[in-house]
């Protein structure tokens, strides 16, 4: 009798772990493609029209080759054409490809925070300020 409720509870204990194990390995896939994501913001400092790829100089992280392919989303900027040597506070959302850094978004940066909003929101004129 013993026997049988050690291998049982053995059996639970298998299983409880493999269960933690499973809902742990899918909890951290979302969070890894998330990962994968980095972004960069600086000055352009070179533009290859060829390899349509640009190097943007980030005073934190230094100076990234980006490639633009034509999944490449555009704010603020007129397609990669608008994209000049020089530029500053251009922001660049990238992901890792076969170990080269590959838009997914470039934008420039400090849009005034309007962002996807009209100016008949509403909302305070004075974010932050004193109503008196």
């Amino acid at each position: 009798m013993r026997r049988k409720f050690f291998l049982s509870t053995a059996l639970v204990a298998v299983t409880a772990l493999a269960i933690v194990a499973s809902s742990v390995t899918a909890g951290a896939a979302p969070a890894a493609g998330a990962a994968a994501l980095s972004q960069f913001e600086g000055t352009v400092v070179s533009k290859n029209r060829a390899g349509r790829t640009f190097r943007l100089r980030d005073s934190e992280r230094g100076t990234v080759r980006i490639r633009v392919t034509r999944n490449t989303r555009f704010e603020r900027i007129d397609g990669f054409g608008g994209l000049k040597v020089g530029a500053a506070n251009i922001e660049s959302t990238v992901r890792r490809s076969d170990g080269r850094w590959i838009a997914v978004e470039v934008e420039r940066s400090g849009g005034g925070g309007q962002h996807g909003g009209d100016d008949n929101s509403g909302g305070d004129d004075n974010p932050g300020g004193d109503d008196n």
